[in-house]
């Protein structure tokens, strides 16, 4: 199993591509079976989730093709993925595959879209929280399916062959159960008006992918999304945002180490939640027209307290980043989580580099030390073991991230962009 290796104590300077968002390239991956025509994405990252999801969709019957830069081949490591999905050739989407990835669950609404049926494994919980998937199925009952949970599959049918359209009030903010109940609104008959609907970038970029498809959707980026139901989508060209979470991750590591890097090809509206809130920790954002510069002079890091919360607050893909910088602040910090339970676990995992870190239910309260060391560490979700890539890189001495397998599905050559900019940091095979 892979390992990261770092030697902390170098500032980062220099350039960083920003990839593709991961979490916009998995729905965009999965409206291509709202289609018997091909479906051309741009800007696709090369990511372990991004693999998966190509097998889950090949289970389907859906074809691909690779274009654009292979691995270990220019900077920027795009790719453009153009999906088929003319014959679909099963509706089921078994345990085996969904059990890997929750948002393979999501499948379920362009399946019972378009083939008035759909049979998906339950995802269950994961390490950060159950995240149950009742608002989907409430959703998509609403849209005129019915749905029977059995033997771990959600066993759907859409009345009529066919959904339709119905106002839906989702009782909390989803941004799965929005990607999804836009999508299967998209085949209905007649409106469907989502009400709290989530904001984010990654909802108006699926939903702009959809309109350029023959969709009529109107509302993404506000909590009231409005969709006209079409009789059938066509094929598109449509390009990835670039990832907000990686922006922000990367930035947090600069007001870390001290340096000065550009984050090429990233979009501050994105996140310009996050980069306030690291602007008051001491870093320096300058949004440019090649991306956003950001600087840390050697002056201390300020203790910013934050609350996660849907776009535009502060995203909780980024509080284990920015527990891990607020870990070397000059006083004490509180973090507070709101989106997701059991998203703590790498507080211990930061005490074994030094870090002083106390819980009290859903807040954290951060004590900065004046040094951390490095040691060996395990990471147990995807941003928490950034979170640790982020504190070894200030630590004195080598820190070695363990299942770094984490880091693989959301981070593109993470150890190969930091080099490039001065970290001390390596693969570890075997």
């Amino acid at each position: 199993m892979d390992r990261i290796r770092i030697v902390g104590g170098n500032e980062l300077t220099g350039t960083i591509p920003i990839s593709g968002a991961k979490n916009a390239a998995l729905p965009l991956m999965i409206a291509s079976l709202l289609t018997d025509d091909t479906l051309t994405l741009e800007n696709v990252p090369h990511l372990a989730d991004v693999e998966q999801l190509i097998r889950i969709l090949g289970n389907h019957g859906v074809d691909y093709a690779v274009s654009g830069r292979r691995e270990r081949q220019g900077e920027g490591y795009s790719r453009t993925i153009s999906f088929t999905a003319r014959n679909i050739v099963d509706t089921t989407a078994p345990y085996e595959l969904v059990s890997k990835m929750r948002a393979s669950f999501w499948v379920i609404g362009p399946l019972l879209a378009r083939m008035g049926e759909a049979k998906v494994s339950l995802p269950g919980g994961c390490a950060i929280g159950t995240r149950p998937v009742d608002l989907f199925i409430d959703g998509l009952q609403a849209l005129g399916a019915d749905i029977e949970v059995e033997n771990g599959y959600a066993v759907a049918k859409a009345r009529n062959n066919r959904l339709t359209g119905n106002r839906y009030v989702f009782p909390k903010i989803s941004v799965g159960a929005t990607h999804v109940l836009m999508m299967a609104a998209t085949l209905a008959r007649g409106e469907t008006v989502l009400e709290n609907a989530a904001r984010e970038p990654e909802v108006v970029n699926l939903a702009e992918c959809l309109n350029a498809m023959g969709a009529r959707i109107t509302g993404q980026g506000t909590s009231t999304i409005t969709i006209e139901g079409v009789d059938s989508l066509s094929g598109a060209r449509h390009r990835v945002i670039p990832d907000r979470i990686e922006t922000g991750t990367y930035a947090m590591a600069v007001a870390m180490t001290g340096g000065d890097v550009l984050l090429e090809g990233a979009r501050a509206d994105l996140l310009q939640g996050a980069l306030d809130v690291l602007s008051r920790t001491g870093a320096e954002i300058i949004p440019t027209n090649s991306g956003i510069r950001v600087l840390r002079n050697g002056s201390g890091i300020a203790p910013v307290d934050v609350v996660t919360e849907p776009f535009p607050g502060f995203p909780t893909d980024l509080q284990a980043q920015f527990m891990g910088l607020m870990t070397m602040s000059k006083g004490k910090s509180k973090i507070t989580e709101t989106i997701f339970e059991n998203r703590f676990m790498h507080v211990q995992e930061l005490a074994r580099l030094g870090a002083h870190i106390t819980l009290s239910g859903q807040t954290a309260i951060v004590e900065g030390v004046s040094k951390l060391k490095g040691a060996p560490v395990m990471a147990t979700d995807l941003r928490a073991s950034v979170s640790l890539v982020i504190a070894g890189l200030a630590a004195e001495g080598e820190t070695v991230v363990n299942r770094v397998y984490h880091l693989d599905r959301g981070f593109e050559r993470l150890e190969e962009k930091l080099s490039r900019c001065g970290a001390v940091i390596e693969r570890i095979s075997g």
